[in-house]
């Protein structure tokens, strides 16, 4: 655990073997917890030099709770006040880092206001700017946890206080005032090298989020649809995964 901020968040840090290989930094999605990874970071790092960090957010996993209902700035809260403040306490100058769905829009934000601290990002179903069809799934999501008690529950295992974390991010989204929330000003001062990689039957959000994240980025961006493929391709088609940001990242040295 490590002390931040009045509270506690929960990490995993495995050094790497050279300090000149970037730090593989993982960014969970909106529900998700550093246990949630599973043993993706281990196998994407292992036999290469890169170091890796896990860790799971305020209000997220077994961190500490949330003390005040999140605002429409909550990504942009992480990407600018906790992540650069974990990663000065960790001695973790550069870093690559891979992002799922809401750690995904967090990572863009992150190497857009601090360019000279990523070396890279592998963006997983990022949100650059709020679609219908996003409202739509999180809407759809949240009448099913309230009837459904095994979803409920499986979600309750991984973390402190189920309930807190599925409505801190559920009502958030719904909310009015994120109708408006855009990311693309970050995204416009990426100098970093991108891979986004989007699933074709993605409920929460279209191919056009990498489009537009390709389109206003200063960097180069690799981009992948892959097809039986829902919000999760580190899941939903593993092996292809796993092989192909193991090769993207090997490029990276």
């Amino acid at each position: 655990m490590l002390a931040l901020g009045g509270g506690e968040i929960e990490y995993v840090y495995h050094r790497g073997t050279s300090a000149d290989s970037p730090v593989i930094v993982f960014l969970h999605e909106g529900l998700g917890t550093l246990r949630l990874w599973r043993d993706l970071p281990a196998r994407l790092c292992e036999g290469t030099p890169n170091g890796w960090l896990l860790y799971s957010r305020f209000g997220n996993g077994f961190s500490s709770e949330l003390r005040a209902a999140r605002t429409p700035a909550y990504m942009h809260d992480e990407a600018l006040e906790v992540l650069p403040v974990i990663l000065d306490r960790l001695g973790i100058a550069r870093a690559l880092v891979l992002g799922h769905s809401d750690g995904g829009s967090i990572a863009a934000i992150f190497a857009g206001a601090f360019p000279e601290r990523c070396s890279g990002l592998v963006l997983e179903a990022p949100h650059a700017f709020v679609e219908r069809q996003s409202i739509d799934a999180i809407a759809a999501i949240g009448a099913r946890y309230r009837g459904d008690a095994a979803l409920r529950e499986r979600i309750g295992r991984h973390h402190r206080n189920g309930d807190s974390t599925f409505f801190g991010w559920n009502e958030i989204w719904l909310h009015p005032d994120f109708r408006d929330w855009n990311i693309e000003e970050y995204i416009a001062r990426i100098a970093a090298p991108m891979l986004a990689i989007q699933g074709s039957e993605d409920e929460y959000g279209t191919f056009e989020q990498i489009e537009r994240i390709a389109a206003t980025s200063r960097g180069e961006v690799d981009r992948l649809l892959l097809a039986r493929c829902g919000h999760a391709p580190h899941r939903d088609r593993a092996e292809l995964f796993v092989s192909v940001v193991r090769a993207w990242i090997a490029e990276r040295r």
